[in-house]
């Protein structure tokens, strides 16, 4: 008889039996309630009759909680894959994702292999692979859910820890302590992006502590960045700028950095309402040099390189704070316009999401409700895992206008606010971080 979901065929070719799924899935529960220090993961039980009505696929709005369990359960498929009917052929064929994880722990356990081999000395090749890691992490950090980064650069950290602790060649030490601290720096987005800036803190001042040993002034300045961006959403403007102060005294930084730190800067100045100041800032951002270039925010690139696409993100968010629907308007627009020219392997969904919640904040402010609504309905296709903070909290600023005058009697105002609560109430940051202490838009 064929599997009516992915998930009956895989318990069916796992051979468990209702009390075996039951023992794995308080396990799985155990694990994530562990990692992500939640006890509402703690010792979860399913009844008989749920499990029957999950396996036929018949469960309507499960628990987020329930979720993220079943998930991590199956090697972290999505939920709408596992209650779906399995694709032809084989139900518990692997797929190119579950091909993609058996060769990447084929990959690994030959590396570690090949290092216990040579552990006698630390090869060349094992800095240069470190490198490739790190690289290829921050290079598709915004291509997969915050869980994913973080898991992943964890366990490179451990991994890289264990090979300094190998080597004597100072040369190779340097190498891999800076390794180290741009997988904590990515370490401190990850913190931020589901919601827990406390933790992203104290990573990025931990990346900043890499960098003055090994002299690595572009990780310095985006460590400073970070820690500057950390204080506003924490409600702390003033302490931002003597974060932005000290980001920028350090030299060999280039453009694409000096560009993140002024976005950074005008953001800040946005929050303490100082227009002058906020508009030197985006202006700054916008007049530098694209030949200088560095080895973080350039050749890493990724995560590190904030193109002109969220760089124009960042100053719609600035003019919103300053109350400029216009000016908000104008960059907004412009990070779509960018976005669209770009080729679909280089397209950042979030990105995008956060300036359409930027975009519809200023029209609403201009009494455009319902192009306000239109402009929002693409960001539902962004899975819950994949909304971060920043896209979490625009949106409840959006939510926060709609109950203003003239706007919050309007039926369309109420269905879209209604809509809106939902769609942060499942995502990822309000489940782990918990509510910011103060929003990025005051």
């Amino acid at each position: 008889m064929a599997s009516r979901t992915l998930l009956e065929a895989l318990i069916e070719k796992a051979g468990w039996e209702f009390p075996d799924f039951r023992r794995e899935f308080r396990k799985a529960g155990n694990r994530l309630a562990r990692a992500l220090k939640d006890p509402r993961f703690r010792d979860l039980d399913m009844s008989e009759a749920t499990f029957r009505r999950w396996v036929a696929g018949k469960v309507r709005q499960p628990t987020s909680v329930y979720v993220q369990t079943m998930q991590h359960l199956f090697d972290e498929r999505p939920i709408v894959e596992l209650l779906a009917p399995p694709r032809g052929g084989d139900p518990t064929a692997l797929s190119r994702q579950d091909l993609e994880r058996e060769l990447a722990m084929t990959a690994r356990e030959a590396s570690a292999h090949a290092a216990s081999v040579a552990s006698a000395f630390l090869s060349d090749l094992s800095v240069d692979q470190v490198q490739e890691d790190v690289r290829r992490l921050a290079r598709t950090y915004n291509t997969r859910p915050p869980f994913d980064v973080l898991r992943e650069a964890r366990q490179m950290r451990t991994d890289t820890e264990a090979l300094l602790n190998r080597t004597h060649i100072p040369e190779q030490k340097q190498q891999l302590l800076i390794a180290i601290g741009q997988v904590t720096a990515l370490l401190a987005m990850t913190a931020f992006d589901l919601g827990s800036l406390g933790e992203a803190a104290r990573l990025a001042r931990s990346a900043g502590m890499y960098a003055e040993v090994t002299g690595f002034t572009p990780l310095a300045a985006f460590a400073a960045g970070t820690l500057s961006m950390l204080s506003y959403w924490e409600g702390r403007p003033s302490e931002a700028i003597r974060f932005i102060h000290q980001a920028r005294s350090f030299a060999g930084v280039g453009a694409a950095g000096q560009a993140r730190i002024a976005a950074i800067e005008a953001r800040a100045y946005g929050h303490l309402g100082d227009r002058l100041r906020a508009t030197a800032a985006v202006e700054r951002a916008l007049d530098l040099d694209p030949a200088e270039v560095d080895d973080l925010h350039d050749e890493l690139a990724g995560e590190f390189l904030h193109g002109p696409e969220r760089i124009s993100r960042s100053h719609g968010t600035t003019f919103l704070l300053l109350r400029d629907g216009a000016a908000a308007q104008h960059h907004a627009r412009q990070v779509l316009e960018l976005l669209a020219t770009l080729p679909e392997a280089q397209q950042i969904p979030r990105i995008e999401a956060e300036a359409r919640a930027d975009l519809a904040a200023a029209l609403i402010l201009g009494g455009e409700l319902e192009e306000a609504a239109e402009v929002l309905k693409p960001i539902a296709a962004l899975a819950p895992e994949r909304r971060a903070v920043g896209l979490v909290e625009r949106v409840v600023h959006v939510s926060r206008l709609l109950t203003a005058e003239p706007v919050r009697t309007s039926p369309s105002a109420i269905v879209l606010r209604e809509a809106l609560e939902e769609y942060t109430r499942v995502a990822v940051p309000r489940q782990i971080g918990g509510a910011v202490a103060r929003l990025s838009l005051g």
